[in-house]
């Protein structure tokens, strides 16, 4: 576990905002720090394990990929863990979050261009023995950075940026 201050809190919420267009100078202004103290901090944080990585943001159907299911699933709670790679080894499965309860406990998302590539990707989970309890049709996806990484205007630091 990492033990995060705000100029760290600051700098992953900057990122999470748009990590691609950003540069350490920009997020040092929001943050009130050095670029060399952002470009210090998010090497720890990588080194760390805090930031796993940078992904695009895909819109599929216009990539050419116009069905995004989810699929809500029921796995063994003993064999849950290891079946996540697994399903991330199917054709087409984009994400699998794994949750804590007994029942529903899998959420597979997956990605195809017609209903004979949902139903393969359907039939490649049934054989891994997961059992399927719904299926959605999804039609967009939002995400937004982690409120609590946001440092407020009355936080940041009015001081010389800080140097690491």
């Amino acid at each position: 576990m990492v033990e995060l201050d705000d100029v760290d809190r600051g700098v992953l919420h900057e990122l999470q905002v748009d990590a691609r267009k950003k540069t350490t100078q920009e997020i040092a202004d929001k943050v009130g720090v050095s670029a060399s103290t952002v470009r210090n901090r998010i090497e720890h944080l990588e080194n760390e394990g805090v930031i796993e990585g940078y992904y695009p943001k895909i819109d599929y159907e216009k990539a050419t990929l116009p069905l995004q299911i989810l699929f809500v699933c029921t796995a063994d709670p003993i064999e849950r863990t290891s079946m996540v790679e697994d399903v991330l080894g199917v054709q087409g499965v984009i994400d699998v979050r794994e949750m804590l309860t007994g029942h529903r406990n899998l959420y597979v998302e997956v990605i195809g261009t017609s209903t004979e590539d949902i139903t393969r990707i359907t039939d490649a989970i049934h054989a891994l023995g997961l059992e399927i309890e719904s299926s959605e049709i999804m039609c967009q996806r939002r995400v937004q950075p982690f409120n609590h990484f946001h440092l407020s205007a009355d936080h940041t630091s009015e001081t010389e940026p800080v140097d690491e």
